[in-house]
């Protein structure tokens, strides 16, 4: 990709100079791109009772389908995802476009968290590109003093 035609002359000149073949234009557009993790969903822990969210930032070309699954390991390893939101009335699902073009921003809202909740939940996001995906766990526990501390803080 060339940021602008003279880089791109620029470029094929040189190119033929060396002997090579010219570099031409193929298309004045936007050069399209599988999507990408910009900001990926964090781990959270907290009480039974709480009100917690995940989010998750992605860019693509064309923008990216953002959708959140939460990731259930069956027998011998074998995953399973549930689309969210389902049909759970503790759980909202929200997403926007941006903050920069091309990207869209996705949360998982959970309130009241309860102990059904734990688990892991996956931002998968996909175009004609291809796809990308970024997991965080929820952990729930029974009282604030079982939250381990960071250390660094």
């Amino acid at each position: 990709p060339y940021p602008g035609g003279c880089q791109l002359r620029a470029a094929s000149l040189r190119a033929e100079s060396r002997g090579e073949k010219a570099i031409t234009q193929v298309s004045k557009g936007t050069c399209e791109q599988g999507p990408s993790i910009v900001t990926p969903p964090k781990d959270i822990w907290n009480v039974t009772g709480a009100q917690v969210y995940l989010s998750c930032e992605v860019i693509g070309i064309p923008t990216p389908v953002l959708i959140w699954n939460k990731v259930k390991r069956g027998h011998y390893g074998v995953q399973r995802t549930e689309l969210l939101p389902g049909d759970r009335d503790n759980l909202a699902i929200q997403t926007r476009g941006g903050p920069e073009k091309h990207e869209v921003t996705g949360w998982v809202l959970v309130s009241p968290l309860s102990k059904e909740d734990a688990g892991e939940y996956e931002c998968h996001a996909s175009n004609s590109q291809g796809q990308a995906s970024a997991s965080a766990k929820i952990t729930v526990v029974d009282a604030l003093h079982e939250i381990p501390v960071k250390k660094g803080r």
